[in-house]
């Protein structure tokens, strides 16, 4: 038989249940829903795990948590994140204010441009895709001019060829 998992009582089950209607986030719910499992009833964590939909470590971790931390363990901000990141994204949208300005004023900011004063100023080498990311993450998108006018009439075009006189 599997030990029976419980948490230490730091909040009453009507707090959990509040917790619970006031959690925005699918995770955040999740987290909260197997501490009141383990609350209302204390069971093995693998049928805790069937009732939630989580992995059997994932429960052990949260209970593990929660009865070392309390409530303040499952209020973290939860899974992803930029955890290896050169710039904060305050940082990045500083760093990219002089190509905007360049932008605005007509003139091109290519990548190749933005990657090298990217390397400048963190002090290394930094790969292209990590650039490309960067403009994206700040509303930058890829603008080339067209190969030809959006009016533009080839019928017209031929025929004003045929008419032209040669010199």
């Amino acid at each position: 038989m599997a030990k029976v998992t419980s948490v230490q009582p730091y909040l009453s089950i009507d707090e959990i249940q509040q917790r619970l209607k006031q959690t925005v986030g699918f995770i955040q719910v999740q987290r909260w829903l197997v501490i009141y499992n383990a609350a209302i009833d204390p069971r093995p964590a693998s049928d805790i795990a069937k009732h939630t939909g989580l992995a059997l470590q994932t429960v052990h971790n949260l209970i593990s948590q929660y009865n070392r931390q309390g409530p303040a363990a499952l209020e973290g901000p939860g899974k992803g994140g930029r955890r290896r990141a050169y710039l904060t994204v305050a940082e990045e949208a500083e760093f990219l204010q002089s190509f905007r300005e360049l932008a605005i004023t007509g003139q091109v900011a290519t990548t190749r441009e933005i990657q090298r004063a990217l390397e400048k100023k963190v002090g290394h080498p930094v790969d292209k895709s990590m650039v490309y990311k960067m403009l994206q993450r700040h509303g930058w998108r890829k603008v080339v001019p067209r190969t030809a006018h959006e009016k533009s009439d080839p019928e017209r075009q031929a025929a004003f060829k045929k008419t032209l006189r040669k010199r």
